[in-house]
C-alpha cells in the first residue's frame, strides 16, 4: 500500500509543491489576460443588456403612442377599441417605412436575425454585418410598434452581435475570441429580455456557438448575469408572464398525455416554420409577377396584417397578452385554436413581407395556445386523472418554442426560471424533448438552420459540412513556381475540357469537382474577356484535404477546450 511506503508523504508533498508552482506560473503568464477578457465580457454584457432594454422601452413607447395605451400588457384590448381605419392603415404605414429603411441601408432588403448571428459565429469569426444590423434593428422596431406580428428577441440578438463585432474588430480578435465575445453579447441580450440568466447563457452556447466549450462558459455566464442585472434594475425580479396557480400532476398516469402533447407541438412547430417559408416563396413570386418594387413589399404585407387585426387584434406585436391569457386559462377552446391559427398566418405574412422581428415570442404564443387547447380537451375527457389545462399550456409553450429554435435545453430552463417548480419542469422537459426530436427530423434542425439552408449555407450537418466554405482556393493552391507544381500542359488540357476553378471559390465548390472527375488537381483560373483564361496554378486534392483536416482539428480543439 502507498501508506506503508515511508517515502510516500515526501513524494506527495513534492507533488503538491510542484502543482502550486505550476499554478502560480500559469497565473503569471495567462491570468491577467484572462481577467481582462472577463472584464471585457462584463462590459459587453452591460452594453448588450442596455441595448435589449432600450429596444424594449422604445417598442413600449411607440406602441403606446400609436395605440393610445400605457398598459401594453393589454395592447390588443385597447386596439380593439380603436377606429378600424387606424388599425388597418398603421401596419401599412409601418411597412412603407420599413421598406425605405431596408432598401436604403441593406444590400438585399432583408432583415438580419438570429440566423445571421449563427452564420457569423460559424463562418465569419464571430462577426456580423454592422450597417445592415443597425438598419434591421430599426426596421424591426418600426414593425413591432406598428402592428407587425413577430418577436423582439431576434433583433435584440443581432443588435448584441453588432456590439460584439465592434469590440472584436477593435481588439483584432481571432476566431475563437470573436465567437466567445459574440456568445457573451447574445447571452446578455437574451437574459435581459427574459430575466433568465441561466437560459441566456445556455442559449448562446446551444443555439449560436453550438458547442459547450468550458473556456467559453465563464465569460458568457458573467455577461449573462450582467444582462439580467440590467433587466432587474428596470423591472425588478418579476417574471415575464404571470402564471396560474400550479396544478397537480398525476405522475405515471398523466405523463403519457405530455408525451402526446410533445408530438403534437413538434408537428405544430414544423407547420409554423413551413408556413413561414412557403409564404416567403409566395411573396417573392407575387413580387416578381406584379413587378412590385422591393421597397413596397413590406407595405403590401401590412395591408393583410391590418385587415386581420381589425377583427383579431390579438396578432399585433409579440402577443404577450394572449400568451398570458393562455397561461392563466382565460380562453376557451375555440378561441385558443383560432388565435393559434391566425398567429401563424400573421407571422408568415410579416416574415414574407420582410418586415422584421423574430420568431421566438410568436412561438411562445402559438405553443401556449396549442397546449391550452390540448389541455382543455384532455381535462374534459379525463377529469379525474388530469391536472389543470394551464399546465399543458405552459408545457406547450416550451415545446413549440424549443422545436422552432432547436434549443431544448435553454428553452426548458426558461420555463424552469419562470416557474421554479420541478414537477412542472418535469412535464415541460418530457414535452420539449419529444417535440424537438420530431421537429428536427422534419426540418434542418431548427428554423434558423433551415433558413440558412435555404440560402445555401450548410450549417445543420456540422463542421464537416460548413468548414469547406470557410477556405478560399487562393489560400491553398500551388503556384507554378512552388515545389512539385502541376504541369502547364496538363492544366491547359483540363481548361479546354471546362474543368477549372476560380481562386475566389471555396473548397466547398472544389471538392465535388475532385470526386466527379477523379482528379489529382484542378487548374486555378481567372477568366478574362480580353485575353482568355489566366492560369494561376493548380489546386491539389491532397492540399485541400490537408487544410480541411487542420480546420477540423482546430474546431475540435475549440469545442473541447
Amino acid at each position: 500500500m502507498a501508506e506503508d511506503n515511508p517515502a510516500y508523504p515526501i513524494k506527495a508533498a513534492r507533488e503538491v509543491r510542484d502543482g502550486l508552482k505550476e499554478t502560480l506560473d500559469l497565473i503569471r503568464r495567462r491570468g491577467p489576460s484572462q481577467i481582462q477578457f472577463w472584464f471585457i465580457a462584463l462590459l459587453i454584457g452591460v452594453a448588450s443588456g442596455f441595448a435589449a432594454l432600450s429596444f424594449r422601452k422604445a417598442i413600449d413607447a411607440l406602441q403606446g403612442l400609436f395605440y393610445g395605451t400605457h398598459d401594453l400588457r393589454h395592447l390588443h384590448t385597447f386596439a380593439s377599441e380603436l377606429p378600424w381605419y387606424w388599425v388597418l392603415t398603421l401596419p401599412i404605414f409601418g411597412g412603407m417605412l420599413v421598406g425605405v429603411i431596408l432598401n436604403w441601408f441593406t444590400p438585399d432588403g432583408r432583415v438580419r436575425s438570429v440566423a445571421d448571428v449563427i452564420e457569423g459565429a460559424a463562418l465569419n469569426d464571430g462577426r456580423v454585418e454592422k450597417r445592415a444590423g443597425i438598419a434591421s434593428a430599426l426596421a424591426s422596431l418600426v414593425t413591432l410598434s406598428t402592428g407587425g406580428s413577430s418577436g423582439r428577441e431576434g433583433p435584440v440578438v443581432h443588435m448584441a452581435g453588432v456590439i460584439s463585432t465592434w469590440v472584436s474588430n477593435r481588439l483584432h480578435a481571432d476566431g475563437i475570441t470573436g465567437r466567445d465575445l459574440l456568445g457573451c453579447a447574445v447571452a446578455a441580450a437574451v437574459s435581459a429580455s427574459f430575466n433568465a440568466p441561466i437560459a441566456g447563457a445556455l442559449f448562446a452556447l446551444e443555439v449560436v456557438l453550438r458547442h459547450f466549450a468550458v473556456h467559453a462558459f465563464a465569460p458568457i455566464a458573467i455577461a449573462s448575469v450582467a444582462g439580467t442585472v440590467i433587466n432587474r434594475l428596470e423591472f425588478g425580479g418579476v417574471t415575464e408572464f404571470t402564471l396560474a396557480a400550479e396544478g397537480a400532476l398525476s405522475f405515471y398516469v398523466e405523463l403519457p398525455a405530455f408525451l402526446i402533447l410533445g408530438l403534437l407541438c413538434g408537428l405544430v412547430a414544423v407547420l409554423m416554420m413551413r408556413t413561414i417559408f412557403m409564404a416567403d416563396d409566395f411573396g417573392s413570386w407575387v413580387q416578381e409577377r406584379l413587378h412590385l418594387p422591393p421597397v413596397l413589399r413590406p407595405a403590401f404585407a401590412g395591408v393583410f396584417l391590418g385587415a386581420i387585426a381589425i377583427f383579431f387584434p390579438h396578432i399585433i406585436g409579440v402577443g404577450y397578452e394572449t400568451t398570458s391569457s393562455a397561461l392563466t386559462g382565460e380562453l376557451i377552446l375555440w378561441q385558443a385554436i383560432v388565435y393559434a391559427v391566425l398567429k401563424v398566418i400573421a407571422v408568415a405574412i410579416t416574415m414574407a413581407g420582410r418586415m422584421g422581428g423574430g420568431v421566438f415570442s410568436p412561438a411562445l404564443m402559438v405553443g401556449s395556445l396549442t397546449g391550452l387547447s390540448f389541455g382543455l380537451i384532455a381535462t374534459a375527457v379525463f377529469p379525474t386523472v388530469s391536472g389543470t389545462a394551464t399546465l399543458y399550456a405552459l408545457a406547450g409553450m416550451g415545446a413549440v418554442a424549443a422545436a422552432v429554435l432547436g434549443a431544448p435545453i435553454s428553452t426548458t430552463l426558461i420555463v424552469f426560471e419562470l416557474t421554479g417548480d420541478w414537477q412542472t419542469g418535469l412535464a415541460v422537459m418530457v414535452t420539449v424533448s419529444l417535440s424537438t426530436a420530431l421537429a428536427s427530423r422534419l426540418v434542418d434542425r431548427s428554423f434558423f438552420l433551415t433558413l440558412l439552408e435555404r440560402r445555401d449555407v450548410h450549417l445543420a450537418a456540422g463542421p464537416q459540412s460548413y468548414l469547406l466554405a470557410t477556405v478560399r482556393v487562393h489560400q491553398c493552391y500551388r503556384k507554378p513556381d512552388a515545389p512539385r507544381p502541376a504541369s502547364e500542359e496538363a492544366c491547359r488540357e483540363l481548361i479546354s475540357q471546362g474543368i477549372y476553378i476560380s481562386p475566389n471559390a471555396t473548397l466547398e465548390k472544389a471538392m465535388p469537382l475532385f470526386e466527379k472527375n477523379n482528379l489529382i488537381f484542378i487548374p486555378v483560373v481567372t477568366l478574362r474577356e480580353e485575353t482568355g483564361p489566366e492560369l494561376h496554378g493548380a489546386l491539389f486534392q491532397v492540399d485541400a484535404l490537408r487544410v480541411f483536416s487542420r480546420k477540423l482539428a482546430e474546431t475540435a480543439a475549440e469545442e473541447h477546450s
